[in-house]
C-alpha cells in the first residue's frame, strides 16, 4: 500500500514542500516546490508575520496540490535556531555531607535546568511553562571549583554542575499552527529540524555516538549534538552561506543574486561566466575562487568549531554538514582542523546518504534537500506530541522529544526539587574553649518519588496520564553531639614522675561544672576541654609548680640582670634534658632536681668574685683561719652575709672593698686566751723567729706565743 506525505521547511528565505511516498519501510520523493519569501516575515526561525508566512505556504500548497490533488495535512518541524540554549551552574554545600548516590547527583542536575529555565524566562518576561525543555548536557562537575569525573565520596566544601539546557518555546509551535490554519492545513506530525535530520541521516544503531549536525542556511548555521541516541544539545552561529555569498560579491564587484547564482554554479559546474556591475564579462573557476573566498570560509568554520566545543565541552567524534551553505569549498577541510580531527571525520551529507530514500531522477539529491526529507520521514516515524502527566496533581503538558522521565516533569511542572529536601535539624551555638562554634543538626531525607504508586526516581520513563507524586523528605534531627564526638578519642598517656606513676586525661567542663565525655552539649553552653600536654602543664594540675621552676631566676646586680643557673629546676624525660615545654609521651620516665636555695654566695660564685679574703696559719700549732670582706652585698639598704638567701628578682648593689695585710694581733680575733691565769712575761715568734704585735704575717706562717 502506497501512502503519501507532504512536508513543510519553513526556513528564512523559502518555504520548502515536498511530497513522499511511502512503500513499506521505504520512501520517495515524488514532487517538491520551493518559494521565497516576499518580506522578512520570518526572523531566527520564529515567525513574525503569520499572514504573510501562511500566504508563502499556500503558494507551494497549490503549486503541489495542482499535480498531485487535495492537501489536508502536513508535517513541520520547529527550526532548530528557534531553540533557546542557557549554560548556568548550580552549587549546593557538601560539607560533613558527601554526595553518595547517583540520584543525589541527578536532583543536582535538575535544579542546574530548573535554573536556566528560570533565567530564560526572566531574561524573556515570560512564566517557565512557556518554554519546554528539549535536552540539557553536563558540561563539567566541579568540587571547590575544580573539574572532577564524579562526585561520589568525594570530600571538600562545594559540588558544582554545570550544565548548557536548550528550550523550545511554545509561541514557536503555535504561530506554526496558526500560520498552517490560514493556508487551510492541519498539523499531521512536528518534529524539531535536528532531530530531523539526525534521525534520517544517522542509523538508530549508530546513534549512541558523539557527532555534531550542522545545517548551514543562507543567514545562519544550526548545530545540534547527538550522544547517548538523542540530542543533548542545540546551538546557532549567526553566519552562514550568505558570508560567502558577500565575499564573491566584494571581490567579484557582483550583485548578491548574481553572486550566488554563481557560487552555485561554479560548485556544480567548476566555473561561471559573470558580468560585474562595470558590465566586463570575466569566467570565474574553482581555483579562482578558493583564495578568494578563504578569509570567510576561515571565520566561519572558526566560529563553527568555537560553538561545537562550547556546546559539547569537547570535539565530537565525527561532524555531518547539510544545508546548501554546506557546499562552500574547503570548509569541511578548515572545520576538520579546527576541532583536530581527521578530514575524513567532518563530511557534507546529501539525500542520497537517506538509507530508506529510493533515488528518483530528476529530482534534488544534494544537502540543501536533507532537512525538508528528515521532516516528512522523521515526523511520521519519530512524531512529536505533547502528553499530559500529572505533578502532585497538577495537569502538565509536555512536548515528547525524546522517552521523557520523571525528572523531565519535574522541570515543566515547576517544581523545585531541593525544596523538596527535609529541613536541616536546629543547630546548636557554643563556645569552646574560649571560641563560638556551631554544630549543625543533622540533614534532611531527599524527597521520594512515585509513579502511579509505585516507588520511583528522577530517571524512571513516564507515559501519557502518568500520575507523579513527589512527597518532601522527613526533616533532619536537631543537633545532638557529645563531648567525645566533638574532641574526638583523646588518648590517656601514662608514664611516671619521679619514680610515681601518673595518667594525663582530658578534664572536661560544661558551663563551669566537670562532666565526663558523654555529655549531651546543649544550645548556648559553654564548655572547657583541657588536657596537659607538657611538663609544666602536668605540673600546674598537679600544684607542684613555683614561681621559681615557672621561669629561669635572676636577680638585679648593680642595675644588669644576671641569670643564675643553679636557680633552675633539672628536667630529664628518660635520661635526657628536657624542660618545662617538652611534650610527656605515653610511658616516659621523668625525673626532676628541685631547684636549690640561692644565697650571695651561689651569686658570687656565678660572677667567678669571693666574698672574703682569707689565709691560712697556725698559732702554737693549730690552724687559724683569717678573713676579711673583700665584697658588701646591700639589699634595702641592708648588708648581707655570705649566706643570705636571694629571691627571684632581688635589686642588689654589689660593691669591692680595700683588702689590707693580716698583722700578728689579728689572731687574737680568731682565738680566745685567758690572760688573767697567766703571769710573768710572753715572747712572740713567727716562723720561730723573735716578732711583734704588728710584724705582718702571711698565709702559712707559723705564729706562737711562749710564756716565761
Amino acid at each position: 500500500m502506497n501512502e503519501h506525505v507532504f512536508a513543510l521547511d519553513i526556513g528564512t528565505q523559502s518555504v520548502t514542500g515536498i511530497i513522499l511516498q511511502k512503500t513499506n519501510d521505504s520512501y520517495k520523493v515524488i514532487d517538491f516546490c520551493v518559494r521565497q519569501h516576499k518580506e522578512r516575515s520570518m526572523l531566527d526561525g520564529q515567525i513574525q508575520n503569520v499572514v504573510q508566512v501562511a500566504e508563502v505556504i499556500t503558494e507551494v500548497k497549490c503549486a503541489l496540490e495542482k499535480k498531485h490533488g487535495l492537501l489536508q495535512h502536513v508535517c513541520v518541524a520547529a527550526a532548530g535556531r528557534a531553540l533557546k540554549t542557557i549554560q548556568t551552574e548550580k552549587s549546593i554545600s557538601i560539607i560533613d555531607k558527601p554526595i553518595t548516590t547517583e540520584e543525589e547527583i541527578k536532583h543536582l542536575e535538575l535544579s542546574a535546568v530548573q535554573q536556566a529555565q528560570a533565567l530564560l524566562a526572566k531574561e524573556n518576561k515570560h512564566n517557565f511553562t512557556n518554554y519546554h525543555c528539549v535536552g540539557f548536557s553536563i558540561l563539567h562537575y566541579k568540587l571547590d571549583g575544580e573539574k572532577i569525573g564524579s562526585f561520589i565520596d568525594q570530600v571538600g566544601k562545594e559540588a558544582t554542575v554545570e550544565i548548557i539546557a536548550t528550550f523550545l518555546p511554545k509561541i514557536v509551535v503555535e504561530s506554526l499552527l496558526a500560520a498552517l490554519e490560514r493556508a487551510d492545513l492541519t498539523m499531521e506530525a512536528l518534529t524539531l529540524e535536528p532531530i530531523a535530520a539526525i534521525h534520517v541521516l544517522i542509523p538508530e544503531s549508530m546513534r549512541r555516538l558523539n557527532i555534531a549536525l550542522i545545517d548551514i542556511g543562507a543567514g545562519t548555521s544550526d548545530i545540534a549534538i547527538s550522544n547517548d541516541g538523542t540530542v543533548v544539545a542545540y546551538g546557532m552561529v549567526p553566519i552562514a552561506g550568505d558570508e560567502i555569498t558577500e565575499a564573491i560579491s566584494d571581490h567579484y564587484l557582483l550583485d548578491f543574486k548574481v553572486a550566488e547564482e554563481t557560487k552555485r554554479k561554479i560548485i556544480n559546474d567548476q566555473e561561471a561566466t559573470v558580468h560585474d556591475i562595470l558590465g566586463f564579462e570575466s569566467t570565474i573557476t574553482y581555483e579562482d575562487l578558493v583564495p578568494q573566498i578563504a578569509e570567510s570560509v576561515d571565520r566561519l568554520a572558526n566560529l563553527l568549531a568555537t560553538e561545537i566545543r562550547h556546546l559539547n565541552a569537547k570535539a565530537p567524534q565525527a561532524v555531518m554538514l547539510i544545508g546548501g551553505g554546506s557546499l562552500t569549498p574547503k570548509l569541511n577541510e578548515k572545520l576538520a582542523t579546527y576541532l583536530q580531527l581527521p578530514a575524513n571525520r567532518v563530511a557534507m551529507r546529501g539525500i542520497e546518504a537517506i538509507q530508506c530514500l529510493k533515488s528518483n531522477e530528476g529530482l534534488p539529491t544534494g544537502p540543501e534537500f536533507v532537512t525538508p526529507v528528515g521532516i516528512a520521514i522523521s515526523a511520521t516515524q519519530n512524531p512529536l506530541h505533547y502528553i499530559t502527566v500529572y505533578v502532585n496533581d497538577k495537569v502538565t503538558l509536555m512536548f515528547e522529544t525524546k522517552q521523557l522521565t520523571v525528572g523531565d516533569a519535574i522541570i515543566q511542572a515547576g517544581i523545585e526539587v531541593n525544596k523538596y529536601y527535609g529541613k536541616i535539624g536546629l543547630a546548636s551555638i557554643i563556645t569552646f574553649n574560649g571560641k563560638k562554634m556551631t554544630l549543625r543538626g543533622e540533614y534532611g531525607d531527599p524527597p521520594t518519588i512515585f509513579v502511579n504508586d509505585q516507588a520511583a526516581t528522577v530517571d524512571s520513563l513516564i507515559a501519557s496520564g502518568d500520575k507523579i507524586v513527589i512527597h518532601k523528605g522527613k526533616d533532619g534531627k536537631n543537633s545532638t553531639v557529645t563531648l567525645e564526638e566533638i574532641v574526638g578519642d583523646m588518648k590517656e598517656i601514662p608514664f611516671t614522675y619521679n619514680d610515681q606513676e601518673f595518667v594525663l586525661k582530658p578534664v572536661y567542663q560544661a558551663n563551669g561544672q566537670i562532666v565526663d565525655k558523654n555529655y549531651l552539649v546543649q544550645d548556648k553552653d559553654t564548655i572547657h576541654v583541657v588536657m596537659a600536654k607538657t611538663i609544666a602543664d602536668f605540673l600546674s594540675e598537679q600544684t607542684l609548680l613555683n614561681d621559681q621552676e615557672k621561669e629561669d631566676f635572676f636577680v638585679i646586680v648593680n642595675e644588669r640582670k644576671v641569670k643564675l643557673d643553679k636557680g633552675s629546676t633539672i628536667i630529664l624525660v628518660n635520661g635526657k634534658q628536657a624542660n618545662m615545654t617538652t611534650y610527656i609521651h605515653e610511658e616516659d620516665q621523668i625525673t626532676m632536681t628541685p631547684s636549690e636555695n640561692v644565697t650571695v654566695k651561689t651569686l658570687l660564685h656565678q660572677l667567678d668574685k669571693q666574698f672574703d679574703y682569707q689565709i691560712h696559719v697556725t698559732f702554737n700549732g693549730e690552724p687559724v683561719e683569717l678573713k676579711q670582706n673583700r665584697m658588701t652585698m646591700i639589699r634595702d639598704d641592708q648588708p648581707l652575709e655570705e649566706t643570705s638567701e636571694l629571691h627571684h628578682g632581688d635589686r642588689l648593689v654589689l660593691k669591692e672593698t680595700n683588702v689590707r695585710a693580716f698583722i700578728f694581733q689579728d689572731i687574737f680575733r680568731y682565738v680566745d686566751i685567758d690572760l688573767s691565769q697567766i703571769r710573768g712575761s710572753y715572747k712572740l715568734y713567727k716562723n720561730n723567729e723573735l716578732t711583734t704585735f704588728h710584724e705582718e704575717v702571711i698565709h702559712g706562717d707559723k705564729l706562737e706565743i711562749v710564756w716565761e
